[in-house]
């Protein structure tokens, strides 16, 4: 977005007030924050000259401002993103997202997401609520989304969520050996003291219900496959928490001062210990498709860095003589135990993204 500039003479009876209160009493449409942002970020000049926020002027003195857009204004402005696309025809795409990469705008994030990449690929997307986004993923868990190319599309798929025929299939390294395939049915909501978090929350959290399953058990990890039954914001690695199975590398809910480091070798201490984000990966995606109603399912690889982690965690395995695989530790059966998503459920919440 271009910036507006502002020119003005400084009234005399403003003479002995602060340069900011100055700009806001002439531009009362502007915050007093916002406007310190722009004379620390030099988009104000004082006789041709930066200033400080708190610097008093005299009265008489030439003003010139670069009025720069509030950056909740870009959160629908297309951006040049890479898209690892796994699937496209006319109605919906599929695509791999990466870590590091919010998928809706937000507070603190209302540029550089998925969907302002989104409306630079299709650009007709600027039409369709949320750019065409119908459910999301956490800024660090990479793998698997669908997105609509048309508002019919958009509405077969939002009703798919919501009657819980999308399929949705993650894998997670965890900490702590797993022994049984288990179902953990607990409410989630917000944390009751940390806004930013969600919490198993027995008086105001909503039903959710994640079912897993071992796929290899290690000395110090688990590898998990995890099917949602219900959708909630963080709801795996809320669960795995609660589970006391954190997920590795989770900056918010993983373990913090209770992990046996000093019996760890020292290149599995690094590899967990510096894993930088949660070692978690939508890996499979089942869906009904919005125009031809024939069933369709992707199945894509684990990340580079999960797959790394894996190679420290088994090796160190292997030498202790301590592991065990599940016989279909890489079979996807999508239509054998659905994960469900329900999308208004995650798009209430969008607020805490954070996405940590």
């Amino acid at each position: 977005m271009v910036s507006e500039k502002k020119e003005f003479k400084v009234p005399i009876e403003l003479g002995g007030m602060r340069i900011d209160s100055v700009i806001q009493s002439l531009l009362p449409e502007f915050s007093r924050t916002r406007i310190q942002k722009w004379i620390k970020e030099g988009y104000v000049k004082v006789d041709s000259l930066g200033i400080h926020p708190k610097k008093k002027i005299i009265g008489g003195e030439f003003i010139e401002i670069e009025i720069q857009p509030d950056e909740q204004s870009y959160q629908f402005e297309p951006e040049e993103i890479p898209l690892d696309i796994v699937f496209e025809d006319d109605y919906i795409l599929v695509i791999n997202k990466p870590s590091d990469l919010v998928v809706h705008p937000a507070a603190g994030n209302w540029s550089g997401t998925l969907l302002n990449g989104i409306l630079n690929y299709i650009p007709s997307n600027k039409n369709l609520p949320r750019a065409g986004i119908v459910h999301r993923l956490d800024k660090n868990t990479t793998g698997l989304m669908v997105v609509a190319k048309d508002e019919v599309s958009q509405q077969h798929l939002v009703r798919q969520l919501q009657s819980k025929k999308v399929n949705r299939e993650y894998r997670a390294i965890v900490w702590g050996q797993v022994w049984k395939n288990k179902s953990i049915s607990q409410p989630i909501g917000r944390h009751p003291a940390v806004r930013v978090k969600m919490a198993v929350n027995k008086i105001s959290g909503k039903d959710s219900i994640t079912h897993y399953e071992v796929l290899e058990r290690f000395g110090l990890h688990s590898y998990l496959r995890c099917n949602l039954e219900t959708g909630r914001t963080h709801q795996i690695r809320v669960h795995m928490q609660f589970n006391d199975s954190p997920i590795v590398g989770d900056p918010v809910y993983g373990i913090k001062k209770i992990i046996p480091t000093k019996n760890m070798p020292a290149d599995l201490r690094k590899a967990a210990l510096d894993f930088g984000r949660q070692a978690l990966h939508a890996i499979g995606l089942g869906l009904i498709h919005p125009f031809t109603n024939e069933p369709m399912k992707w199945v894509i690889d684990l990340p580079a860095d999960m797959k790394a982690l894996l190679d420290v965690i088994r090796n160190e395995v292997i030498h202790d003589k301590e592991v065990f695989k599940s016989d279909d530790l890489y079979v996807d059966d999508l239509d054998e135990e659905p994960a469900l998503e329900s999308l208004l459920d995650n798009f209430d919440s969008l607020d805490d993204e954070d996405d940590q």
